[in-house]
């Protein structure tokens, strides 16, 4: 059996790590030659995932793999974060705020 993906923690997902990369909402809708932001918006909030296109787009972009931007039903944005994370300073923030998130 399969795990779904997470709409609302993918979205959560795509927000950080775009804004991490110092994207804004504007390049990322030129980049992908969007006519409207409100896409973008809506995958933002979990309303709706990005086309397999964008996403493979997204994941160039990104440097990254396409399902490295998903977060499965179950799985925590977080740990999924500190997996893709190279710098150590933001990998031990994102472990001590999973660390937080089990506490509470």
């Amino acid at each position: 059996m399969y795990q779904p993906i997470d709409q609302v923690k993918t979205g959560i997902k795509l927000k950080m790590l775009l804004k991490a990369a110092g994207y804004d909402v504007k390049y990322i809708q030129e980049y992908l030659r969007l006519s409207c932001p409100q896409s973008i918006y809506r995958w933002f909030k979990g309303k709706v995932l990005p086309s397999v296109e964008h996403l493979c787009a997204l994941s160039k972009l990104l440097n990254v793999h396409m399902e490295d931007l998903l977060v499965l039903q179950g799985e925590s944005v977080i740990y999924s974060m500190i997996e893709l994370s190279d710098d150590p300073t933001t990998k031990r923030l994102l472990t001590y705020a999973k660390y937080l998130q089990k506490a509470a």
